[in-house]
């Protein structure tokens, strides 16, 4: 039989399966096959070899940032960075003070233009507009995945160009959700007013170190907005997923909540899996939520190995290094992530023996993909789905360059930093995008992820 291309010798990782040598077929940028090593009925127009290294699902970051770089030309460098990443999607968080009716037509067609790799959005809900219009971001536009700040209460938003929200706007929002079974809403808890009143009195005293930083938001503002997010969403029956679980308190209390209701997610990112509040980088490492102390960095590992954590995302934003050196009262938040996803969990996770190889395909391929609702053709290795393929070397050892990686922000949290197993090829529905760290797909051939859902 003929197919367009061949990925062959590989030892495939299947979230659900374990692994297996197998060769794919692909067609039409499609899976057509899954057939056994070095069979001879098969042949095509193109052959990639995997000898030696091991095929994953495509690889999916569900938490990137879009808005924070050069608008028109951030959907190139950060979905060429995601890319080398051996990522094959991105869903980006989009957050305006105006209708997404008047924003997002221009983005999805400006992210067509220019991503090398397939995208989704969720979107920040912040205004009554935003509640009101939700329908049709879901029946018409295809995003089913929104999010919600607990902390942008009074004027914690106004930077963004937010009038602030309440309990009763998240009590209409988690009611709005609930009425389409596929949606799901991400939540950012942070109590915010215990915040404002350590942001206070640490200033007042002169504090400004990045230890101080993560002391003024304790662990008890992330875990307190959690349960009140959690009560309700239960009693709406709305699906929660919690972004950037930074702390062992607020993961110990949603594991006890979904005891009680099942329908909640949590996700964690790799600086609070590698980092402390501890850390030398001082405000180059300021983050919302903050880093941690090492006993939270063992619990999401723990929680990463039994299921508690579902998800690993980068909550990637892209911004340059000078805005981050300055007082970390006033430095920015956040720090790119998505490119070294994989080698920490490689490198911090498989080879010190936390993580399987199958573990971790199911924190960035098929849990996304299931949660996210593009599971009908991502997140797994199975005949019909989009040939999504991470092709990755376990045993390569390469030191973190920013300047190597194509993001506009200049630096890493890694910089410096030697892991042990990388992406060697990134494959997005057939079409070589990445080899060997280098971008070889076209700019524009990523395409808009719609996601719709049914009305209960």
């Amino acid at each position: 039989m003929q197919f367009d291309c061949l990925v062959t010798g590989g030892t495939v990782v299947f979230p659900d399966r374990g692994t297996a040598a197998a060769d794919i077929a692909i067609k039409h940028g499609r899976i057509a096959a899954l057939l056994e090593p070095g069979g001879r009925d098969a042949s095509a127009h193109a052959i990639i070899s995997a000898a030696g290294r091991y095929v994953f699902p495509g690889l999916i970051d569900a938490h990137m940032h879009f808005g924070f770089a050069e608008l028109l030309t951030e959907y190139t460098t950060e979905t060429h960075y995601a890319a080398q990443g051996g990522f094959t999607t991105v869903i980006g968080h989009l957050m305006s003070s105006k209708p997404y009716s008047e924003v997002f037509p221009q983005q999805r067609q400006e992210a067509e233009a220019r991503s090398y790799i397939d995208f989704g959005y969720h979107f920040g809900m912040a205004t009554e507009a935003h509640v009101a219009e939700l329908g049709a971001y879901i029946e018409e536009f295809g995003v089913s995945s929104f999010k919600y700040f607990t902390n942008f209460k009074g004027d914690e938003g106004l930077y963004m160009g937010l009038t602030g929200t309440d309990d009763g706007f998240l009590w209409e929002l988690v009611q709005r959700v609930a009425t389409y079974p596929q949606a799901l809403l991400a939540i950012h808890p942070e109590n915010i007013e215990i915040v404002r009143r350590n942001r206070v009195a640490f200033q007042s005293a002169g504090r400004g170190g990045l230890r101080d930083w993560s002391l003024s938001k304790p662990p008890i503002t992330e875990a307190v907005d959690a349960l009140r997010a959690m009560f309700f969403a239960e009693q709406a029956g709305c699906p929660l997923y919690f972004v950037h679980t930074s702390s062992k308190l607020a993961l110990d209390e949603i594991a006890r909540y979904r005891r009680r209701y099942p329908r909640i997610h949590v996700e964690t990112c790799p600086q609070y899996l590698t980092h402390t509040m501890q850390s030398e980088l001082g405000s180059i490492a300021k983050a919302n939520p903050p880093l941690r102390a090492q006993e939270d960095v063992d619990a999401l590992w723990q929680g990463l190995a039994d299921g508690t954590i579902e998800v690993v995302g980068a909550d990637h934003v892209a911004r340059k290094r000078a805005t981050k050196e300055k007082n970390i009262w006033q430095a920015s938040q956040g720090f790119p992530g998505t490119a070294t996803i994989l080698p920490v969990l490689l490198g911090e996770g498989y080879h010190k023996g936390r993580l399987s190889l199958q573990r971790i395909t199911q924190l960035l391929c098929r849990n996304p993909a299931r949660l996210f609702g593009l599971d009908a053709r991502k997140g797994d290795i199975f005949v019909g789905a989009d040939a999504d393929l991470t092709l990755v070397d376990v045993d390569k050892v390469r030191e973190v360059r920013a300047a190597e990686l194509g993001s506009y922000s200049d630096y890493s949290l890694y910089d410096g930093w030697r892991f042990k197993g990388w992406p060697v090829m990134t494959i997005v529905r057939g079409t070589v995008v990445m080899r060997d760290g280098e971008i070889v797909g076209p700019a524009g051939h990523g395409e808009f992820l719609k996601r719709p859902c049914e009305v209960r």
